[in-house]
């Protein structure tokens, strides 16, 4: 039983080692594996900062179009024009987005809020609303009187587009009504993305204008 035994002793060596050279070479190919792996995710986490960082570049130099870009104020009021030219000493913060109207030359910065000072400066994001860059309900309001004048002039199917850091999204006028100023169901939410630009009607109202003139547009399927 004894020399059996011994007899056996070479095979169980040779399989041991046989099994240990498997471990360490399956151990290699995982530690390889992991390295790759591990060099992919830094890559693309790097492909990522960089197109990030690309994109934050490019809608910055779209702000500073946007702000630097000086409005045909020919139609604009007296008291309007007067209200631009304070608002360019004032400092706000940056605008998260910029509004572009083709049919009306115009180019907007959009800032947060509808204080007197915020639309004399651009037009205003209406708290509540999708945030421009956003799908749903954008809300953005404008003088009668200043960069919103020109929305009498606007047609069916013309173009709106909204420029934020993340995203160029592009709409298309899809209707245009008069609404009492108590009238805020249309600035509820939307089942599709769009966008809702508001100002007083009528546009050369002596006074306090009572209605509100409603530009809705909607999300260029294309």
């Amino acid at each position: 039983m004894l020399a059996t035994s011994r007899g056996q002793d070479p095979q169980r060596a040779l399989g041991r080692r046989a099994l240990r050279a498997g471990l360490s070479v399956a151990a290699k190919l995982s530690f390889a594996l992991g390295a790759l792996c591990a060099a992919l995710f830094v890559l693309a986490q790097t492909d990522r900062s960089v197109a990030s960082a690309s994109a934050l570049d490019a809608f910055r130099e779209v702000q500073l179009t946007a702000l630097a870009h000086a409005p045909d104020q020919s139609t604009w009021s007296t008291q309007r024009q007067a209200g631009y030219r304070e608002a360019l000493a004032e400092t706000f913060d940056s605008p998260p987005g910029v509004l572009e109207i083709p049919a009306l030359k115009l180019t907007i910065p959009i800032f947060a809020g509808t204080s007197e000072l915020v639309l004399n400066r651009g037009v205003g994001w209406i708290e509540g609303t999708a945030m421009p860059g956003e799908d749903g309900n954008v809300g953005l309001a404008g003088h009668r009187d200043g960069y919103f004048r020109g929305l009498k002039d606007l047609k069916l199917g013309d173009t709106i587009e909204v420029q934020s850091v993340d995203r160029t999204m592009r709409y298309r006028v899809s209707s245009l009504e008069i609404v009492e100023p108590t009238d805020v169901s249309v600035l509820d939410p939307t089942d599709v993305p769009s966008i809702t630009l508001v100002t007083c009607y009528p546009f050369y109202y002596i006074g306090s204008a009572p209605q509100r003139y409603i530009v809705r547009g909607t999300l260029d399927p294309t």
